[in-house]
Parts: C-alpha cells; sequence; structure tokens
C-alpha cells in the first residue's frame, strides 16, 4: 500500500460514483504502462509518497538497475512529513529495505520535476554513471508527466516508467481524502496539458473521453492543485 501523507478526518469529501469514473479515467492516463525491464541508472522522484522508495528498493532488489538517485527537497505539502528534505527520507527508507548504501545518490535540492531531472542527470555524471536507459520511479498519477518532462531535458536517453502498482480506490484509501486525490489528478493532467506550451516537457495526446472527465471534474471545484495561468 502507499505510504501518502494522510489527511485529517474532517476534511474528507464524499465524491460521487459519476467523479469516481472520471478520476478512474484520469488515474489510468497517467499511468505509462511501460514493462519493467533492467535500466543503467533510476530517479525516485521525491513527494510525499514514500512509496517511490519502497517501489525504488524492490527494483533495486530485482536487479533491474545498479544505482538510483533520489531527488528532492521540500515542498509545502512535505515539509512537515519529510523534515530533512524527501531525498533523505526516501534514501533512509530504502537503506532500511536493504539497499546498499553505495548504490545511493541524493540529490537534496531539486523543487520540481525539472529540476529533478536536471539535477539528477548532473549527479549521475559526476558518477561517472554512463546512462542510456533510465528508470523513473515516482507516484502513480505522476508517471506521465515524469515521462514528458524528460524526454524533453533529457532527449537521447530511453525512458522507463514505473509506480507502486495501485488502483485509485486503494491510493485514496491511503491518503485518507478523495477530493484531495482528484484535486491532484486534476492538477497533474493541467501540466500534462501546459507544460509543452511553457517549454517544460513534451506534448502528450489527451484522449477524448479524458479531456472531458477532466473538464467535468474542474467545473465540479476539483481544483486546488491547478498551477496559475
Amino acid at each position: 500500500m502507499s505510504q501518502g501523507v494522510p489527511v485529517p478526518q474532517h476534511e474528507q469529501r464524499r465524491i460521487s460514483d459519476e467523479q469516481f469514473h472520471d478520476a478512474t479515467l484520469i488515474w489510468n492516463y497517467h499511468q505509462m504502462g511501460h514493462v519493467r525491464r533492467p535500466c543503467s541508472a533510476a530517479i525516485g522522484l521525491g513527494s510525499h509518497d514514500l512509496g517511490v522508495a519502497t517501489t525504488a528498493a524492490e527494483m533495486y532488489h530485482a536487479g533491474l538497475f545498479p544505482a538510483v538517485v533520489f531527488s528532492g527537497g521540500n515542498s509545502p505539502t512535505t515539509r512537515a512529513r519529510f523534515p530533512r528534505g524527501e531525498a533523505v527520507h526516501y534514501r533512509e527508507h530504502a537503506l532500511s529495505l536493504g539497499v546498499p548504501d553505495d548504490a545511493i545518490l541524493v540529490e537534496p535540492k531539486a523543487t520540481n520535476t525539472g529540476q529533478n531531472i536536471t539535477f539528477s542527470r548532473e549527479l549521475l555524471t559526476e558518477a561517472g554513471i554512463v546512462v542510456e536507459s533510465l528508470l523513473l520511479i515516482s507516484k502513480p498519477y505522476m508517471e506521465r508527466r515524469s515521462y514528458a518532462t524528460c524526454r524533453k531535458l533529457w532527449p537521447e536517453v530511453e525512458v522507463v516508467c514505473a509506480s507502486e502498482p495501485q488502483e485509485l480506490d486503494g491510493y485514496i484509501k491511503s491518503i485518507g481524502d478523495e477530493k484531495l486525490v482528484v484535486d491532484m489528478l486534476v492538477g497533474d493532467l493541467q501540466r500534462v496539458i501546459e507544460y509543452p506550451k511553457l517549454g517544460f516537457a513534451v506534448e502528450q495526446d489527451v484522449p477524448g473521453d479524458v479531456h472531458d472527465a477532466y473538464e467535468r471534474l474542474l467545473r465540479a471545484g476539483f481544483d486546488s492543485r491547478l498551477i496559475s495561468p
């Protein structure tokens, strides 16, 4: 189960079946469906979700990469949970799961996905690790955005996306707030749509039914994680 940040019970809001259906369309779209395979290195993208580090440890033990960069400083949503920084806490969790220290690189400054990729690339180069293929490990609903960002910033590397295997209802239960999770799904889809226009990511095709679901959820007020125009 994902180890996301719990939210106080009073903040929960019951969503309708139709809204859950729309959220599921977006949840499924965010996941790339890549087959896990051995890669030159991995990057664990910092967030509130310690499941990223758990998944990285599992994949390391499966022999899918020789070294992982945990990347991330802090954000308003992670400062209380990870006071020493996302990457530092990820490292500590991976060590507790048996990943050797010499297989872990820590990038503690990134505050967005572009910096995650750029700073991790620099760190891997400094470590003398030649990267031809890369496992990007993220929250389940961040796979597509991290893929599009990496393809823009590191186009010569082959990207394989991975996350903790979960269905939407299980992820909602782990977070504890349906409204917040749907807000995050909508916010990430907005970024998938808008970031290519800003030069932050490559464009991704958004199927019509996914875009329609996005518009319905926006009209219903699932908008707390949107970026400003």
